[in-house]
């Protein structure tokens, strides 16, 4: 399951999204600090692929991959030095996948600015500036540990120290790790301490209705020019906090309408879970039963048995091989008993790279 940790300055439409996406109606009003304790909401997938699918099979119940969002309080200048409310929300999205970084990119004299002006690129380095310390303090503590541990001979604290030193002298800049040049040993290590300025981020570009229908205005811009700038390994996805709410009041059938009759193809949700899915090198296979027809996310490249470890560790231990059909395949020849009968299902061994939209029945032995 995909996991997404939502930081922003106050009064940038966080919350909003946040209540859009997950209808938790956490409370938003135009005052910092206004989400106090950590909200979390599950989203299902939107992928008509499923929708499909289910057709086709009629199972007795369908279950789509779903997404969580961990919103914290607002973030504001000084927060590492207990401004605000401080960052001791902040361990809430240390165990998510991705940083979801709401930033404001919309003028309007009725909502302040909590900084007293619209600058999502000042904003962007406000947040990097105040991750990075918090960041600071985990390295710290673990740095003085191995460093009296590797004293005494440890090898595995001698072999860390390098790794830490180097993250530790961004992080004392107020520099995202990012910024570091780091070997995939030197993540290894730091992986367990859950940095929040190693995990990859997707800015949420809070935008006005006639942005979505048209050009992008100069705040994306400059955030987007920022970020290439700084060659950050991240991505972009413009909404509407306003587009976002009012769609949430509607019933399903008529959300496709309504944006439509703006212009429209997606809804914001939809852009920033395709965002995420990608930024983290993600996609989905299915499993298609009589009882469940299911959506389950994995990682670009991953094999047969670590795509049927998702679903349970005893798959990947005791895996065979998988019956493999594709999604279009599945489709066309009206699903299981059709797919075999024109020869289009395979069986796949232990060295399949599973590919997105494959629809999978695994074989295994424990």
């Amino acid at each position: 399951m995909l996991s997404l940790g939502i930081v922003g300055l106050p009064n940038v439409g966080k919350s909003s999204l946040f209540n859009a996406l997950t209808a938790a109606k956490a409370e938003a009003a135009n005052y910092p600090f206004c989400t106090v304790d950590p909200n979390v909401g599950m989203v299902e997938v939107p992928d008509l692929r499923l929708v499909k699918l289910a057709e086709i099979v009629k199972p007795e119940r369908t279950v789509p991959a779903v997404v969580q969002f961990v919103d914290i309080t607002c973030l504001v200048k000084g927060a590492s030095q207990g401004e605000g409310l401080g960052n001791k929300f902040l361990t809430n999205i240390r165990e998510t996948d991705a940083i979801v970084h709401v930033v404001r990119c919309f003028d309007d004299p009725d909502v302040t600015h909590v900084m007293g002006s619209v600058d999502p690129v000042r904003d962007r380095e406000v947040i990097e500036f105040e991750l990075a310390l918090a960041d600071l303090g985990v390295v710290e503590k673990r740095l003085d540990k191995s460093k009296r541990a590797a004293r005494t001979g440890e090898k595995e604290a001698q072999a860390e120290l390098p790794a830490l030193e180097k993250a530790h002298a961004s992080l004392a800049e107020g520099k995202a790790l990012w910024h570091v040049l780091l070997t995939d040993t030197e993540r290894a290590m730091l992986a367990t301490l859950q940095l929040l300025t190693l995990k990859p981020v997707l800015y949420a570009a809070n935008v006005t209705d006639g942005e979505l229908q048209g050009d992008e205005g100069a705040h994306v811009k400059a955030l987007r020019a920022a970020i290439a700038r700084d060659r950050e390994p991240a991505e972009v996805v413009t909404f509407s906090a306003k587009i976002e709410g009012e769609l949430a009041e509607l019933a399903p059938e008529e959300r496709a309408e309504f944006l439509s009759s703006l212009g429209l193809e997606s809804a914001g949700l939809d852009r920033l879970i395709r965002g995420g899915y990608h930024l983290l090198g993600l996609q989905t296979y299915f499993t298609a039963g009589e009882k469940e027809v299911r959506a389950w996310t994995i990682h670009r490249g991953d094999t047969g048995p670590k795509a049927a470890g998702v679903i349970h560790t005893d798959f990947e231990r005791g895996f065979i091989r998988a019956e493999t059909v594709s999604y279009d395949d599945f489709l066309a020849h009206d699903g299981w008993k059709g797919a075999r009968e024109k020869g289009v299902v395979r069986s796949e061994g232990k060295e399949y790279v599973v590919q997105d939209g494959d629809v999978l029945l695994f074989r295994f032995n424990v």
